[in-house]
């Protein structure tokens, strides 16, 4: 892809309009038999109501591609959808991490609200744009002609390579027609997204909804002629890696493929916008989290070929190295010689680091799999291993060792079965999300959060063997303080009772019943307005 990256001399200089065309929708480009937005589909309607009024609105593809893209498991019934923050928390995110890239919201106000937390939490230092709406202009379509105008003053070429425009679930729901808006004003690329928490599974996979609408972006400005040369160019094939991971991570996989005559590229979700070419120019995709489903059909669009795993322990290492030989077609005695130098390395490491205990791990980040790996070449018992993303055929390889070592690999996985897996497995210390570790605490046992204090820690390579170790090894030797906190809390109840009590109250289950049926009828009556 070299030739697509021209010099400063051949770039020239490119005409910047301000212009600003009027705000409105062109009607000859709407589809002629497209319904009015739906009534009564706000946040309040629930998930089946909110999909139907979507598809009564024009989005039954995005809602087709997504469910094909993102697939529920619909035997697992009331719970086929994990528990899991706003989806638009990854695509916003993912956003917020670009450089010269800004990100506007489009739905109820509440929801933005929440979702600027986002910025606060990773230090974005970021403003996170917003279009408020009435009824009047969402049913109206007005709404659509305001975000129009808002991305038309915030196209400003001198700051921004692109514009996130992103529908929550009202809009969504209501078929803000956010494909309408041009694909460049002033030089900058609008990218126009909706991620509605009816349609969207989790925010890690919402993650790969912006991934691969940029890609598919810079694919096509790839193929209609040279694009901007990355700050950084190696003269070595490099391996594009696909999904998010902590930074030594990269590094390390550097080191391992050097001696392969190979070099790391990008990792996506990228940086910044020239990343994502230099990203599909690599020579081999490694999808490290492996539900980037829409990012992978552009990488194959591009005719880049992908692999699954990632170089997470000895065994996981080998056969990644192997993967990367075989694809790029290079001497199995040059692939070996890498594979014993950096297994022996590893193997040292976790000699050095072993861990002894039943661990139960579950999360929504993606690499889950990997991680009870590392954990058990370690010498952890690991059960059970729960994801809230979905199987595909990338995380085979790591299903299929854990399986082979008495590991349930339990994908699209609830609250409700992760801390079932809990009281089944009665681990020696449980890593999961909030709620997991909340409930196993109120057992006393000890328990980790998977985000901040596992996936936030170095998993490839010799790096990543000794990593975790510490923080396992001395969170399960806390199990006596857990012990002694509850001991001494005996006795003052729990649930209903919580507390110390004079009177204990009484629980009144029929009470609890009788209220849920009227409000399940409320909500049943306030769904039927407006239909």
């Amino acid at each position: 892809m070299n030739d697509f990256f021209p010099s400063p001399e051949e770039r020239g200089s490119e005409e910047i309009t301000t212009d600003r065309a009027p705000d409105r929708i062109d009607l000859d480009a709407a589809p002629k038999d497209a319904p009015a937005p739906v009534e009564g589909s706000g946040c309040h309607g629930g998930k089946d109501r909110m999909l139907e009024a979507a598809k009564a609105a024009g989005k039954s593809d995005i809602l087709e591609q997504y469910a094909k893209d993102y697939p529920v498991d619909p035997e697992k019934g009331p719970h086929d959808q994990p528990q899991s923050m706003c989806p638009a928390f990854g695509s916003l995110r993912v956003g917020l991490r670009m450089r010269r890239t800004a990100t506007v919201l489009s739905g109820s106000a509440c929801c933005v609200y929440g979702l600027t937390f986002t910025s606060h939490f990773y230090g974005a230092r970021r403003t996170v744009g917003y279009v408020p709406f009435s009824s009047e202009t969402l049913v109206t379509g007005k709404l659509f002609e305001d975000i129009k105008e808002a991305v038309e003053d915030l196209a400003d070429p001198e700051q921004y390579d692109a514009i996130v425009v992103t529908n929550l679930c009202v809009p969504t729901a209501s078929g803000v027609p956010l494909r309408l808006l041009k694909k460049q004003i002033n030089g900058v690329r609008i990218i126009g997204i909706d991620v509605p928490g009816f349609g969207v599974p989790t925010h890690a996979e919402a993650k790969d909804i912006l991934a691969g609408a940029m890609l598919k972006y810079a694919r096509e400005e790839v193929e209609q002629g040279p694009v901007a040369a990355p700050r950084e160019r190696t003269d070595k094939p490099t391996v594009t890696l696909l999904g998010e991971m902590f930074p030594a991570d990269p590094v390390v996989i550097g080191q391992m493929l050097e001696p392969l005559g190979l070099a790391a590229g990008p990792v996506v979700p990228t940086r910044e916008w020239r990343e994502l070419y230099s990203a599909l120019d690599g020579s081999v995709i490694a999808a490290i989290h492996p539900f980037y489903t829409a990012s992978v059909r552009e990488f194959e669009a591009a005719g880049r070929p992908i692999i699954g795993s990632a170089p997470v322990g000895a065994d996981g290492t080998a056969a990644w190295l192997d993967a990367i030989g075989e694809t790029m077609g290079l001497a199995k005695d040059k692939v070996d010689g890498v594979k014993n130098t950096m297994i022996g390395a590893i193997k040292g490491a976790l000699a050095g680091s072993q861990i002894k205990g039943r661990i139960t791990v579950s999360g929504y980040e993606g690499s889950e799999l990997l991680v009870a790996r590392l954990l058990i070449e370690s010498g952890a018992e690991v059960p059970y291993v729960g994801s809230a993303c979905p199987k595909t055929k990338w995380s085979d390889p790591d299903r299929e060792w854990l399986e082979a070592r008495g590991c349930r690999v339990n994908y699209r996985a609830s609250l409700e079965e992760d801390i079932a897996a809990i009281e089944e497995f009665r681990p020696d210390l449980a890593v999961g999300t909030t709620p997991v570790v909340q409930h196993a605490k109120t057992k006393a046992i000890p328990s980790l959060y998977f985000t901040n204090l596992i996936s936030a820690r170095p998993l490839m390579g010799p790096a990543g063997a000794g990593s975790l170790a510490t923080v396992i090894n001395s969170a399960m030797g806390n199990k006596d303080r857990f012990d002694t906190m509850r001991d001494f809390f005996e006795g003052v109840g729990s649930e209903h009772a919580a507390g110390v009590w004079e009177d204990t109250p009484v629980d009144r289950p029929k009470f609890r019943k009788k209220y849920a049926a009227l409000n399940e009828a409320a909500r049943k009556a306030s769904e039927a307005v407006g239909t």
